[in-house]
């Protein structure tokens, strides 16, 4: 059988490619004012994350806190920037995991798969890393949020901007979303085998499983991240073949007034300081990439908080990053997805 030629006047076709696409929450281009002015407008304006009547929300965001919050949060940037590269971790670790992924898809798969990142907030954005691909081909997107567990401030709202970025298409791409990943058993093992680098056979008094917090009433409205995280660190506490009780869940990054998910890692590192407990480690497992809420955060206002109180040794256990395990997760999570596209 011949395909007849296209006519002369025709718009090129691509060859049919297979996108993969995998999303991270996203980095202010520096940390001057305006970039992380910009970057908090996208971040605090999404409906995912804060919800309040924009009515009221709105004034108080651009006339209050965008006056103020650009500044303090580009002094903690400042603190752990890639000064080398001149960009965030985060992007630095998002570049290496796509470069990774993209090297172990093509040995796969060659010339019949493009592998690329994007970011919900600031750039490079969803919805020109979607055009970019289609114009490259892609007729079918494996979609990958970096959110092992699904909360609506993450996975949501990464597939709400890919959703949207699919209407400016004019020939959208098939898309398949990938469920969260949570307890799968070579994410877990990669959780546990970072455990055993950083502490080796011994078990600590504590090990706090610190995840990213969200308002209590989302829980209540059906929102299912606070049962994965207990269920994330059930998994890995019988991975590690530990007791029970030696890993506490607790959650971090409060914004507002109304009441978080519960424990609060600031507060619950200190009670175990004052309960006589001097030495913990903390690992962050909704976290795929090391981040402003790990690398500042954890490590500066959290390991204060601990060591104010009366710690003594305090164990920050990087996220998995570029770890070649974790690469292979994802590597794994979209061979499943993939299935019947190439």
């Amino acid at each position: 059988m011949t395909t007849s030629p296209l006519p002369a006047d025709h718009p090129p076709v691509l060859p049919a490619k297979t996108g993969i696409l995998i999303a991270n929450l996203g980095t202010p281009d520096g940390y001057d004012y305006w970039s992380m002015r910009r970057y908090l407008n996208e971040f605090l304006s999404d409906r995912r994350v804060i919800d309040i009547n924009r009515l009221i929300w709105q004034p108080l965001l651009q006339l209050v806190i965008l006056t103020k919050r650009p500044f303090t949060s580009g002094a903690n940037y400042k603190l752990i920037w890639n000064h080398e590269a001149n960009e965030s971790p985060l992007m630095t670790i998002t570049k290496s995991q796509t470069e990774m992924l993209r090297a172990r898809a093509h040995e796969e798969w060659g010339d019949q798969v493009m592998v690329d990142f994007c970011m919900r907030y600031g750039n490079p954005s969803t919805p020109d890393v979607v055009d970019r691909m289609v114009k490259a081909g892609c007729r079918r997107i494996v979609f990958l949020p970096l959110y092992p567990q699904y909360a609506g401030p993450t996975s949501a709202t990464a597939n709400d901007q890919l959703f949207r970025a699919l209407m400016q298409q004019t020939w959208q791409p098939a898309i398949r979303t990938v469920e969260p990943y949570l307890n799968r058993p070579d994410y877990i093992k990669a959780l546990a085998d970072s455990v055993r680098r950083a502490l080796g056979d011994r078990i600590p008094p504590k090990l706090v499983a610190s995840y990213h917090g969200m308002p209590q009433r989302y829980l209540m409205q059906g929102d299912p991240y606070h049962c994965q995280c207990q269920k994330t660190s059930r998994l890995l506490k019988e991975e590690l073949g530990w007791p029970d009780g030696v890993i506490d869940t607790t959650f971090q990054s409060v914004f507002g007034r109304e009441e978080w998910l519960r424990p609060y890692t600031v507060e619950h590192v200190a009670e175990l300081a004052r309960q006589g407990i001097t030495e913990i480690a903390v690992i962050s497992p909704a976290f795929a990439s090391d981040c402003i809420e790990t690398l500042e955060e954890i490590n500066g206002e959290i390991r204060e908080s601990f060591e104010e109180a009366g710690g003594h040794e305090f164990t920050y256990i990087p996220c998995l990053n570029d770890d070649p395990a974790h690469i292979e997760v994802m590597l794994n999570v979209v061979r499943e997805n993939i299935v019947g596209w190439v």
